[in-house]
């Protein structure tokens, strides 16, 4: 039977959405237990939200005549995209790489524009769902892949840091894992 109350927008989680941690660091198995201290939050999303998307291709086997008898699955691709408009040391070396990003004794920042490669992150992206129950996005291998959205400056828009997000398999083929909590304590 269809239930309205199963239908929901996506809310960020007061205190913080998208986390990112260095490579390596254990990833949670569930929606509720506290994240590890090395998890740092990227700070405010534009209104646009968080876009998961999955593509895949298929090759399509043919018999004689010309009929499909067999359609597989040839590839297969997961990405995670957000602008960060909030300008701080997090989202600063999301965007840049963090070997990229000095900040001194006066929390001052010096970021340096270059072509290195940046490095992959454990990331995490909290969501509260209308019913109040909590989805938490665990992605155990993020790496950014495009760079190619501009970073503008203007009178009426927030200074926008676009992230792309490429996925890649973990030892169990998994390139994320959503955890959905029957209730959520404290929105």
């Amino acid at each position: 039977m269809n239930d309205s109350s199963n239908v929901s927008t996506g809310k960020p989680k007061v205190g913080g959405a998208i986390f990112v941690a260095p490579k390596g660091t254990a990833v949670p198995t569930d929606a509720t237990t506290a994240l590890a201290g090395t998890f740092v939050n990227l700070g405010y999303v534009s209104e646009d939200g968080l876009t998961n998307t999955i593509a895949t291709d298929t090759n399509d086997i043919k018999a004689w005549g010309g009929s499909t008898v067999l359609t597989e699955q040839t590839s297969y691709k997961e990405t995670f995209s957000f602008g960060l408009i909030e300008t701080k040391e997090a989202s600063v070396a999301a965007y840049y790489g963090a070997e990229n990003v000095e900040v001194d004794g006066s929390g001052n920042l010096t970021i340096h524009h270059n072509s290195k490669t940046l490095e992959e992150s454990v990331a995490v992206v909290e969501t509260v769902l209308s019913d109040g129950r909590v989805k938490r996005t665990v992605i155990p291998h993020a790496k950014m892949s495009d760079r190619s959205g501009d970073v503008t400056y203007t009178d009426g828009d927030p200074v926008t840091y676009p992230i792309v997000w490429d996925t890649t398999p973990d030892t169990n083929g998994d390139t994320a894992i959503d955890y959905i909590a029957a209730v959520e304590e404290s929105i």
